[in-house]
């Protein structure tokens, strides 16, 4: 079973920032409680093919997860694809962004949960979860974002 969850969030700052904070890839911690630490790999710009590792923390377990850019098309989009191996993974995920007025800009983040082996049978809670916390997953990257 796999499934998507999504947030929005309305931030205060031109699109233009608001994309260059979250292409810089290694911000999540500042929205991401689950974000333990965050690599970026190669050095410089985020482009197609640059690829992040974390250690993230679910469930009072930490994992390491490696997601590679798949799509980069500033200022407007950003997907990507996990590559490690875990039993719960965002197969695809990413960020849509729009200005929606003179220093405003709407952000959608999504991510597809797929589960892979014992992983199958958690897959709906974790669905479950990123969905009810969703919300505020928005709101989090909107105080972020304001606060850079």
């Amino acid at each position: 079973m796999a499934g998507q969850f999504e947030a929005t969030a309305e931030i205060n700052r031109p699109v233009e920032d608001v994309f260059a904070f979250l292409a810089a890839g290694t911000n999540d911690p500042q929205f991401s409680p689950r974000v333990q630490e965050i690599t970026k790999t190669p050095e410089g710009p985020t482009a197609v093919g640059t690829v992040f590792t974390s250690t993230v923390k679910d469930a009072g377990m930490k994992t390491g997860r490696t997601f590679r850019i798949t799509e980069f098309d500033a200022p407007h989009r950003i997907r990507w694809a996990e590559t490690s191996k875990n039993v719960v993974m965002a197969e695809e995920g990413g960020y849509d962004v729009e200005s929606t007025g003179p220093g405003t800009t709407k952000v959608r983040i999504f991510n597809v949960l797929e589960g892979h082996g014992v992983g199958k049978l958690l897959v709906g809670f974790a669905l479950s979860a990123a969905r009810k916390d969703a919300p505020a997953f928005g709101q989090r990257i909107k105080a972020a974002v304001e606060a850079s």
